[in-house]
C-alpha cells in the first residue's frame, strides 16, 4: 500500500488562521516540558523504587494526568515533528531520524527540513495570533524559524551536520538562562508565549552531577543503572526550575504547561553508550517505547486529577493547546482535545506506527514501516510489516491485554480472535482512511 502525504501535499501554512495582535491577557503562555528517552513509569509520583522526581511529582499533583498516554512513534525525530505537527508520521512525511541516501553529505536531511515546513505547525499557528515563541533543546528540523518559533537556541544547519538542535542542546545540562530570559522578555512586553523546552535528558550521555550520581550508587546497582537514575533526577531539577521561574513571575494561573517524553527507554545494566535502551524501550512498538504520562496543568480551566483509564496520544497536544487558546483553524488535525475528559472518554482507539530510523526512501517514506498498532480498551494489536527482523517488536500478528500484561509477554490472539479481527479493521481504516 503506498502512503499518501495528505498533510504535506493539501494543507497550506496560512489556512484557516487570521492574524492579530495580543496582550498576555487574553491568552494563556504555552510550555512544554519534554523529556527525552525516558520510560513511563521512571517518576516517583508512578511508584518507582529509586527515582524521584519531587518537582514533576508537583506538577502531577496540579494537573489532570492521563497516565495511559503514547506517543505514535517510539523514535526522537518523528515523535517529535508529529507533536508538533499535530499529525502522525504517515501524514507529514517525517518518518525517521535520517534518510538512507545521501547521508553522507546530508542533502537529504535539508529535503526532510523543506518537507517540515509545509506542514501546520504549533508556534506558526500560535505566531498568527500574536504569541512569541522560544525553542531550546531537541530539535531536528533546521533552524528554530523553520517551526515557526519567533525566538530560538538551534542554527540548525542540517547540511554541515546540525542534527539533533546544536547550540539548542546546552540547555538544561549547562544553562537555564535563555529560558528564564525569554519569559522574562515576554513578561515585559506583555506577550504571550510558548515555549519549547526539550533539554537532551535523560538522554544519552549519561553524565549526571557527582552530586546525583552519589545519590544512586547502590550495592547491587549498576553503575550504569545508577547513571540513568541520576540523570532523571537531574531532569527532574531542570522542570522545577522553569516552574519556579513562572510563579516567581507570578503567571504561573495564565499559563498551561504540558508535560510527556519523546519516546521510552530501558536502560540495560551493562550498557552505557549506543542509542538503543533496551529491546523493548526507544525504537520498540511496545509500551516500554511509546507509552508516556501525559499531564496538562492549567489552573481554573482544568482540574486536577489521575486518569487511570482513558487514552491519550501526543498527537492530541496541538488540538489540546488551540482549544485552551481558544483559536480555531481548517487544519483537519487527527487529535482531540485533551481538556474535557469526556471527550477523551469516548474514543474508542488510538493508533500508532514505527518506521526505520533511516528512512530507505525520503520520496517514499512509506517504504520504512515497520509496525502499526493499535489500542481499544484493554487490548492492543501489533502488525508487523515484514521487513524488521523483530529487533523492535514482534514477527507476526500479535494481541495484548495491556491492562492485565503490562509488559506486553502473552499473546492471547488465540484466545481472543474476534477481538484481534475487530482491531484490525480499525487500524487498516485509519491507516487508509477510504477504507470503511
Amino acid at each position: 500500500m503506498r502512503l499518501v502525504l495528505t498533510a504535506l501535499f493539501a494543507l497550506t501554512i496560512v489556512a484557516g488562521i487570521s492574524a492579530r495582535t495580543a496582550s498576555a491577557a487574553d491568552k494563556p503562555n504555552v510550555v512544554i516540558l519534554l523529556s527525552d528517552d525516558q520510560r513511563w513509569d521512571d517518576y516517583s509520583f508512578l511508584g518507582h523504587e529509586a527515582i524521584k522526581t519531587p518537582h514533576i511529582d508537583k506538577l502531577a499533583s496540579q494537573s489532570l494526568v492521563y497516565e495511559r498516554g503514547y506517543v505514535p512513534t517510539s523514535l526522537c525525530r518523528p515523535s517529535l515533528a508529529s507533536l508538533i505537527t499535530g499529525l502522525y508520521p504517515h501524514q507529514n512525511g517525517i518518518t525517521g531520524n535520517d534518510p538512507a541516501e545521501n547521508k553522507r553529505t546530508n542533502e537529504g536531511r535539508a529535503v526532510l527540513v523543506d518537507r517540515f515546513e509545509k506542514n501546520p505547525r504549533l508556534a506558526a499557528i500560535l505566531g498568527q495570533h500574536g504569541y512569541i515563541s522560544f525553542q531550546s533543546g531537541k530539535w531536528w528540523e533546521g533552524n528554530y524559524s523553520s517551526g515557526g518559533f519567533t525566538e530560538g537556541m538551534s542554527h540548525g544547519d542540517v547540511t554541515k551536520g546540525g542534527r539533533h538542535g546544536d547550540v539548542g542542546l546546552t540547555i538544561g545540562r549547562k544553562t537555564m538562562k535563555p529560558v528564564t530570559d525569554f519569559i522574562d522578555k515576554a513578561v515585559a512586553e506583555d506577550k504571550p508565549f510558548f515555549l519549547w523546552y526539550a533539554p537532551m535528558m535523560p538522554h544519552l550521555p549519561h553524565d549526571p552531577p557527582k552530586r546525583l550520581l552519589d545519590k544512586y550508587k547502590a550495592e547491587g546497582r549498576p553503575l550504569e543503572v545508577a547513571k540513568y537514575f541520576a540523570m532523571c533526577d537531574w531532569w527532574d531539577e531542570t522542570c522545577g526550575q522553569v516552574l519556579d521561574h513562572l510563579d516567581e513571575k507570578k503567571i504561573a494561573d495564565n499559563t498551561i504547561v504540558l508535560y510527556l517524553c519523546d519516546n521510552g527507554w530501558i536502560q540495560e545494566a551493562d550498557k552505557g553508550g549506543g542509542a538503543v535502551g533496551g529491546p523493548r524501550g526507544k525504537r520498540s512498538v511496545y509500551d516500554g517505547g511509546t507509552r508516556t504520562p501525559i499531564m496538562i496543568r492549567y489552573p481554573g480551566h482544568v482540574e486536577p486529577a489521575r486518569n487511570t483509564t482513558d487514552l491519550a496520544s501526543s498527537i492530541d497536544l496541538v488540538p489540546t493547546i488551540l482549544d485552551a487558546c481558544g483559536i480555531q483553524t481548517d487544519y483537519n488535525f487527527p487529535g482531540i482535545s485533551l481538556m474535557d475528559q469526556a471527550t477523551a472518554a469516548k474514543r474508542k482507539a488510538i493508533f500508532g506506527e514505527i518506521f526505520a530510523h533511516d528512512i530507505p526512501d525520503y520520496r517514499q517514506p512509506e517504504l520504512g514501516l515497520l509496525y502499526r498498532w493499535v489500542i481499544d480498551g484493554d487490548y492492543k494489536l501489533i502488525v508487523p510489516s515484514g521487513m524488521d527482523d523483530g529487533a523492535f517488536g514482534p514477527e507476526k500478528v500479535v494481541l495484548f491485554n495491556v491492562t492485565q500484561d503490562p509488559e506486553e509477554e502473552t499473546n492471547v490472539i488465540a484466545e481472543h480472535p474476534e477481538i484481534a479481527a475487530k482491531l484490525r479493521k480499525q487500524l487498516d481504516a485509519w491507516w487508509n482512511p477510504s477504507v470503511k
